[in-house]
């Protein structure tokens, strides 16, 4: 595990929560952006796509298949794209990912680095890495420009500055950049644009993550809307990509089904504004494009992943962040509140296998089981199951798989909790008389709620439950049913 990956407590998430849910600001904003998302890809989905529900199916099976052979995959595609002029570099951990670029950068006397929109980047904390050996990476994808500035991580891993209404974002442009005071769209990209024109006109290397590795052809698809992307690819002279390893497919025709479900899942849009495959360096005779192109192909406990026979499913993740989108958590608390550099449902997923379940062990907890995201998964990761099961792994109910298991701090009283309550809900008998307590006890919990061991963590952030035992002996009646 790198060393750059911070420990964070219980308190420290509850307490970042707490904070989370008394932004007023944060949560109008979460909202009318989810709506926003969510509607455009319901309207695209209902009046563009014949058969979604076949499109989905195609593309679990696109990513099941390339996992299945992965290992294959990764050797015919490290093979084809250095005969296109690639040079791929292994990279078993975040350290060593870092290591790679930063000796790039040392050997050809680069201190500063332009980026497109990377997760892999966020995921192994490159940015502050390079900054402590003295070379800057400056973000160019406009949210992520916008977080840099106020040294923030991205709260969405498609729509890293969502959180930030526009009136907000013209109060970063004129704190940090000494903009005019603007509020709207187009005089923010036109500020963000000059700032970065700048930037462009005379820098020696790029970094770029990667949406899709083609093995049968060695060559890389990324996908962006603004063009900053394509700059930071082919303005260069040196381009580095960073791929995770799960990212390799076999052929362009797979990805194109990916791509496909990609797009309106993502943004609610049919398709992006620039598509960008590439296919090695300059050669001779073209009149652009980096005359180096180094693609960094990174494990950090994925093969841990790919060799469960259960949780491998999470590797088919394709970064829509559409399952965000859709969660009743995510939208009350936003992307930090998950203190990871993966949030949301996926996050819950990938978060505490990538980075140890010691460490985020946690965030398995901010899920209401609803199956939201494991509905609208564009390749069918059944998400919340995944999570149900993690829940298992961190009270030491698992198989005991998962990175960081043995260093999980057991709770023992959630455990003793879990089975009283599977005790009382499978029996009947058993089930009514809690429900008579419960009952007769509700009016004097609802006042002291803040004051008894349990309820008060639940009313911190909660309304007190409402029990209506009247309902229940309504039901009881009409069925006609007798539990014992």
């Amino acid at each position: 595990m790198s060393e750059s990956i911070l420990f964070h407590s219980t308190q420290e998430y509850e307490d970042t929560i707490a904070a989370k849910l008394s932004d007023t600001q944060l949560r109008k904003n979460l909202k009318s952006v989810m709506r926003t998302l969510k509607t455009n890809r319901k309207n695209l989905i209902a009046g563009r796509y014949t058969d979604w529900e076949g499109l989905r199916e195609l593309g679990k099976e696109v990513k099941i298949k390339a996992l299945a052979k992965l290992d294959v995959l990764l050797e015919r595609f490290e093979q084809n794209a250095i005969k296109n002029g690639f040079k791929v570099h292994w990279a078993s951990d975040a350290q060593a990912a870092n290591a790679i670029i930063y000796e790039l950068a040392l050997k050809n006397q680069v201190t500063q680095i332009l980026k497109g929109k990377s997760m892999a980047s966020e995921e192994i904390h490159l940015n502050a890495y390079l900054k402590q050996k003295g070379v800057m990476a400056t973000e160019t994808d406009l949210g992520e420009l916008i977080i840099q500035l106020i040294d923030e991580p991205p709260v969405h891993i498609v729509a890293p500055a969502i959180h930030k209404n526009r009136y907000q974002i013209g109060e970063i442009f004129s704190q940090k950049l000494h903009a005019p005071l603007e509020s709207e769209p187009e005089k923010l990209n036109a500020i963000a644009r000059k700032h970065l024109r700048k930037e462009f006109e005379d820098f020696k290397m790029g970094l770029s993550g990667v949406n899709f590795a083609i093995a049968d052809e060695g060559a890389i698809w990324l996908v962006e809307n603004e063009g900053n992307g394509r700059m930071s690819t082919t303005a260069c002279d040196i381009h580095v990509a960073i791929c995770g390893i799960e990212k390799v497919i076999e052929s362009f025709e797979d990805a194109s089904i990916l791509d496909t479900l990609l797009v309106p899942s993502a943004v609610g849009a049919a398709i992006t504004c620039y598509n960008n495959i590439i296919t090695g360096p300059r050669k001779a005779g073209d009149l652009d494009g980096p005359k180096e192109v180094h693609i960094i192909m990174l494990d950090n406990n994925r093969s841990h992943i790919l060799a469960d026979s259960h949780y491998y499913r999470s590797l088919s993740c394709i970064r829509c962040g559409t399952c965000l989108n859709h969660c009743p958590v995510y939208d009350k608390i936003g992307g930090h509140a998950y203190l990871s550099t993966y949030p949301g449902p996926i996050g819950e997923v990938i978060s505490p296998q990538l980075f140890g379940l010691d460490n985020c062990g946690y965030m398995v907890n901010l899920c209401s089981l609803c199956g939201r995201c494991s509905e609208v998964c564009p390749v069918k990761i059944p998400l919340a199951e995944l999570i149900r099961d993690l829940r298992s792994e961190k009270v030491g109910s698992g198989r005991g798989n998962v990175v960081g298991y043995a260093n999980t701090h057991k709770n023992k009283s959630e455990k003793a909790a879990m089975r009283a309550f599977a005790s009382l809900a499978t029996s009947g008998a058993k089930w009514r008389l809690l429900l008579r307590v419960v009952g007769l006890f509700a009016p004097l919990g609802k006042k002291m709620a803040s004051m008894l061991p349990g309820l008060k963590n639940w009313v911190r952030c909660r309304e007190f439950p409402h029990i209506d035992t009247a309902l229940h002996a309504k039901v009881k009646k009409i069925q006609g049913v007798v539990y014992e």
